[in-house]
C-alpha cells in the first residue's frame, strides 16, 4: 500500500452536509495515504461529489472535519487550494489564448515556477502549445486539464470522472496519465462510473449510496467478500470482451484529431 506508515494526506472524520430535509453527506469518514490512489464510486446522487467538494474546499460541511496535508480545509480553503489540483469533467478556459498562454496564467496566479512546455509535454499535448483550447479533442481537452491541474505542483490530486465520453484509446492513455502521477509520489481522488477503471488503477475504493459510505476496501478484497458470500454469475466471464477486441484491431496509440 502506498504511504504505509506515513500519516494519512486526507483525512475526512463525520462529514456531514445536507441541503433542507436532503442529506447528501451522512457521517462520512476515511483517509487516504500519501501516494494512494483512491476511488469513490458510487450512483448519481449517492453524495460522491458534495463529500469531493468538501475536501477541495469548493463547500461547507454542516459538522465533521476535513484536513488535507495536514490543513484543516473549513478553517483554511485557500491554504488547501494551494496543495491541490483539480481535475474536473467539464472544465471552461480562456477562449482566446492558447495553450501555452492559459498555463502561464495559472502560473502566475499561484507564482510557479512550472513550465508550461514541460507541462504539456507530460500530457503528450507538446506539439499543441499553441493551439486554443476550444480546437482540441475530447481526450487532449481532458489532458490539457490535467496539465492545468499541475500548474502548482499539487501534493493531491482530484480526478471528478477523467475517461467519460473518450474513446477508448483515449481512456486507456488516461489511465497511463494517472499511473505516471501516482508514480511521481501524487495523492489521487478519483470519482468514476466505470467499474473497469476502479479495478485498474485504484488501490482501495469507497463505495457510497444515500451519502453515506457502504463499503470501503481494496478492489481486490471487495471482490473476494462478494465471492465468499456465494455470488456467482450467471454466465461465466470470458477472458476478453469487446473493447479488446477494439484495441486489437485499431492499436492503443492515440488518435489525434
Amino acid at each position: 500500500m502506498p504511504g504505509a506508515g506515513a500519516p494519512p494526506v486526507i483525512v475526512a472524520d463525520r462529514l456531514t452536509k445536507a441541503y433542507g430535509d436532503d442529506v447528501a453527506v451522512d457521517s462520512v469518514s476515511f483517509s487516504v495515504g500519501v501516494g494512494e490512489v483512491f476511488g469513490i464510486l458510487g450512483p448519481n446522487g449517492a453524495g460522491k461529489t458534495t463529500t469531493v467538494e468538501i475536501l477541495e474546499g469548493m463547500r461547507t460541511a454542516d459538522s465533521g472535519t476535513a484536513q488535507v496535508a495536514g490543513i484543516d480545509v473549513a478553517r483554511h480553503p485557500r491554504r488547501v487550494k494551494a496543495v491541490i489540483g483539480v481535475q474536473l469533467q467539464s472544465s471552461a478556459f480562456f477562449d482566446r489564448l492558447n495553450l501555452t498562454e492559459i498555463l502561464q496564467v495559472f502560473g502566475s496566479l499561484y507564482r510557479s515556477s512550472s513550465k508550461p512546455a514541460d507541462l504539456l509535454e507530460a500530457v503528450q499535448l507538446g506539439d499543441k502549445r499553441r493551439s486554443l483550447y476550444s480546437k482540441l479533442s475530447g481526450g487532449q481537452k481532458q489532458r490539457f486539464s490535467i496539465a492545468a491541474a499541475l500548474v502548482n505542483d499539487p501534493l493531491v490530486m482530484f480526478l471528478d470522472e477523467p475517461t467519460t465520453g473518450l474513446d477508448p484509446q483515449a481512456r486507456r492513455n488516461m489511465w497511463e496519465q494517472v499511473k505516471r502521477l501516482q508514480a511521481q509520489g501524487k495523492t489521487i481522488v478519483l470519482t468514476t462510473h466505470y467499474m473497469e477503471e476502479a479495478e485498474e488503477l485504484c488501490d482501495r475504493v469507497a463505495i457510497m449510496d444515500g451519502g453515506r459510505i457502504v463499503a470501503l476496501d481494496s478492489p481486490a478484497a471487495l471482490i473476494d467478500e462478494l465471492l465468499a458470500r456465494g455470488f456467482h454469475k450467471a454466465q461465466e466471464a470470458r477472458m476478453a470482451n469487446l473493447e479488446d477486441v477494439f484495441l486489437d484491431l485499431t492499436g492503443k496509440q492515440l488518435r489525434e484529431g
